[in-house]
């Protein structure tokens, strides 16, 4: 069992920056890969990025390549969401994910969630 606890949520105006992060329970974290996903009001949660276990192989979603980062810290059982330049439609509970597969990471079935933390960006 996985337990997964986001923080670093909040209010930040359009171009700033939010680090979210998630801590894992267990000792099991290395063998996760981890996701992070997205659900603005009225709309479906989306993919936004991920890493894998082992290299570290990251996917992001178009709309924020090149102005998110995950990375992961194994020490510290914690997957961190860098997020710049944010957007007003960026606004969206951002929720983390675990998943004991090591490819195919938009698919939303992930073994593990999160309860989300909210993001709001204002114009």
């Amino acid at each position: 069992q996985v337990q997964l606890v986001e923080s670093g949520g909040g209010l930040v105006q359009a171009g700033g920056s939010l680090r979210l992060s998630c801590v894992a329970s267990g000792p099991t974290f290395s063998d996760y890969a981890m996701g992070w996903f997205r659900q603005a009001p009225g709309k479906e949660r989306e993919f936004v990025g991920a890493i894998s276990w082992g290299v570290g192989r990251t996917d992001y979603a178009d709309s924020v390549k090149g102005r998110f980062t995950i990375s992961r810290d194994y020490a510290k059982n914690t997957v961190y969401l860098q997020m710049n330049s944010l957007k007003p439609e960026d606004t969206a509970v951002y929720y983390c994910a675990a998943t004991r597969r090591n490819f195919y990471f938009r698919r939303p079935d992930y073994d593990y969630w999160g309860q989300g933390t909210q993001v709001t960006v204002s114009s």
